[in-house]
């Protein structure tokens, strides 16, 4: 077993650690398990605490572009206040609850393109020390999977993922930041809109669905963006023809009809209610086909969104890969 991080603050001779999360994928709201192994170093040492910090890569509106940097949303300590012996080799296991907003990672195996991941922080002789940091993989839960297979069906290709700092206004968004799988549409809905970005907010009662479009301008009149908001229950999704629902929910998106700026709650209207509004605030009949999960593997591929989706795929893999680099490389200094 290979130890990755040596407290840097104790020096050479401090105890390291190597966290393994089981294997396989989580869900949102789901539990993340694994073991924290400690060996100890040429000394005793008391090990106050054992936590793990859940990250993210999020991005950030500015006045003069964007910025990317790191966000810890979750906090969980899995142990501590124990004595950890000379060489002493130890094993924590733990279970860890994730928020229900945890972002997806991917879809039937396939990468969006987004960077989670698990970090251990060691509480040493009063000291702080950041340990290793692991990829953390995120499946999406049944009711966001059939969305998303009922967007790829209808058309819809995938184009990227990203993780933007801010909430969205009307909304019951808990994390700092939230989610948006960017879409491209489909030819009849193509002169309509240049792109639809997709936000899951999962909650233990249902889901909120945020639609945004950017919709085209036409001659007599400029480009704008148009929002709509729908609830789902996580149960009873067998018995909705998600295909014509989704359909319902992109009509009225390019349409843009029907009230806004309302919000329906869970479970008030069944197993979805609908709500329409302008803008996100920030603060800052039946089609077959291939779902969304053979769209973004063609994706990678160039095929389903064209070239550009496959420089997105291969460049997003490229900046994960980064971004883990990166954090140690921080850790270390």
């Amino acid at each position: 077993m290979v130890f990755k991080r040596l407290l840097g603050s104790l020096g050479v001779g401090g105890p390291s650690v190597d966290t393994v999360l089981d294997p396989g994928t989580v869900t949102p709201g789901g539990v993340l398990s694994g073991q924290v192994h400690l060996r100890g170093g040429n000394a005793d040492f008391t090990i106050e605490h054992i936590t793990l910090e859940l990250v993210a890569r999020v991005e950030a509106e500015q006045h003069d572009g964007e910025s990317e940097g790191t966000a810890v949303f979750h906090q969980h300590v899995v142990g501590g206040n124990f004595r950890l012996g000379e060489g002493e080799q130890r094993s924590v296991p733990f279970s860890v609850p994730l928020p229900w907003e945890t972002p997806v990672t991917e879809l039937h195996g396939q990468g969006l393109g987004i960077a989670l991941g698990v970090r251990t922080e060691l509480g040493v002789a009063g000291a702080k020390d950041k340990g290793d940091l692991d990829p953390l993989a995120v499946r999406p839960l049944p009711v966001q999977e059939a969305i998303l297979e009922a967007l790829g069906q209808l058309g819809f290709g995938f184009k990227s993922a990203d993780l933007e700092l801010g909430h969205i206004r009307g909304t019951g968004q808990q994390l700092p930041f939230y989610q948006e799988i960017e879409l491209t549409p489909p030819p009849p809905y193509a002169h309509q809109v240049n792109e639809v970005e997709l936000t899951f907010l999962a909650g233990p009662g249902g889901m909120e669905v945020v639609l945004e479009a950017d919709k085209r301008g036409g001659f007599f009149s400029e480009g704008h963006d148009a929002l709509t908001r729908c609830t789902v229950s996580h149960h009873g999704i067998e018995q909705i023809d998600w295909n014509a629902e989704v359909e319902g929910w992109i009509r009225r998106l390019v349409e843009h009809r029907a009230g806004y700026g309302s919000h329906s709650s869970y479970g008030s209207q069944g197993a979805y209610g609908h709500g329409d509004d302008h803008g996100h605030g920030h603060g800052h009949g039946h089609r077959s086909g291939p779902g969304m999960g053979t769209a973004i593997a063609a994706g990678a591929a160039g095929l389903a969104v064209g070239v550009v989706g496959g420089m997105v795929a291969a460049e997003a893999v490229d900046e994960i890969g980064d971004f883990f680099e990166g954090e140690e490389e921080g850790d270390e200094g």
